[in-house]
């Protein structure tokens, strides 16, 4: 399970943030040519990032068609079994694999 952090130097906001966050906001640093511990302000740059983060992670909350059905296949194809935390990283994947085929 993934540990909160209470992040109260970042000038974003005070607020926890998830360690998922975080690798998301660090990867749109590299994107964006900046290494994310760099200090901008009184926070690492990565802190920066996180509003675009929650921004991207709210449009894709609801799944499309296709990501729907690429779930429903996989959960499907276990059926009759105990769904466990496998089952769901595997769902996950081909929803976020069904999404970025989406392009």
């Amino acid at each position: 399970m993934e540990e909160d952090m209470q992040v109260t130097s970042s000038p974003v906001a005070a607020h926890t943030v998830t360690a998922a966050l975080e690798r998301a906001a660090r990867a749109l640093c590299y994107v964006h040519g900046v290494h994310p511990n760099e200090p901008m302000g009184a926070a690492p740059s990565w802190m920066h990032y996180l509003p675009e983060v929650q921004a991207v992670l709210e449009a894709v909350r609801d799944p499309s068609t296709k990501m729907s059905l690429a779930g429903n296949h996989q959960l499907n194809l276990r059926s009759g079994a105990q769904i466990d935390e496998r089952d769901v990283e595997t769902t996950w994947r081909a929803m976020v694999d069904a999404a970025l085929s989406e392009r």
